[in-house]
């Protein structure tokens, strides 16, 4: 039963996924010369899809509604690629990737579309680069969010923030907003930190598989209530790791986490 339930899901997630980005392809054309209705249109797409990929999922947020102002830089911790269909069902944003999502199937195609900001992270040399696309995108009145630990992890901690990527709002002294996930899954299935949550080792396809099979999701969305600034980039990143961690829940215990892992020296998706 559950496999047909996970059937009928991935029928659903992919008849949802074309039916947005043909959508998208139709539109594009007669916006492609305007930037204000191209955002508009491309805002309205990717919330759509993700508010219809929630409901497909089954994933209920909960959240406390504490949405930053626009244009808003906004920091949260990392723990699946299905943080980025609960932010975007709730917020107009612009996500940093990397470089590798591009390749994706299905997310790949839709981030493409939808102006992501692909970072190749094993080129220092990248950076520069990406930080001038940031400093472009907040000019224009987007928002964009960033995943600073640099990978997604089993949510049994929070790992160091990575500076890099904050130097243009240090170096402007922008506001910097900050969230935290937590996902919860039903007693009698596999703990969120198993089947939600995608780190180490784990490959896109069965992973996914393995959300379709659940029956329910819960995310919780927690903003923070006030805004963070800095001068200093690494000082900058500190502050708001601190700053993540008091509205943090863990997903499970380190314990329950390989020690490589937990430290942060896995082979990260």
């Amino acid at each position: 039963m559950r496999s047909l339930s996970a059937i009928f899901k991935a029928i659903a997630f992919s008849l949802a996924t074309i039916g947005f980005y043909s959508l998208w392809l139709v539109v594009a054309p007669f916006v492609y010369f305007f930037a204000t209705p191209k955002r508009r249109w491309r805002n309205f797409i990717f919330r759509h899809w993700a508010k219809t990929i929630v409901s497909v999922l089954g994933i209920k947020i909960r959240t406390n509604e504490i949405v930053p102002a626009t244009p808003f830089f906004l920091v949260s911790n990392h723990l699946s690629y299905l943080d980025i269909v609960v932010l975007a069902s709730q917020l107009d944003c612009v996500f940093i990737a990397k470089r590798e999502v591009e390749s994706w199937p299905v997310f790949g195609l839709l981030s493409r579309s939808m102006n992501t900001i692909f970072i190749d992270r094993a080129r220092a040399s990248d950076i520069p680069r990406v930080n001038a696309l940031i400093v472009e995108t907040l000019q224009s009145g987007q928002n964009i969010v960033v995943f600073p630990e640099g990978t997604s992890t089993a949510g049994a901690s929070i790992l160091p923030f990575k500076p890099s990527l904050l130097e243009p709002v240090a170096r402007g002294h922008f506001p910097v907003a900050y969230s935290s996930i937590h996902y919860r899954t039903p007693p009698a299935e596999p703990p969120a930190h198993l089947s939600v949550c995608w780190w180490g080792t784990m490959t896109l396809m069965p992973h996914l598989w393995g959300v379709f099979r659940l029956s329910a999701i819960e995310a919780t969305l927690t903003f923070g209530i006030e805004t963070i600034r800095g001068t200093d980039r690494k000082e900058l990143a500190q502050m708001l790791h601190e700053a993540v961690t008091t509205i943090f829940t863990p997903s499970t215990k380190s314990e329950t986490v390989p020690r490589a892992v937990a430290s942060g020296l896995e082979l990260a998706p």
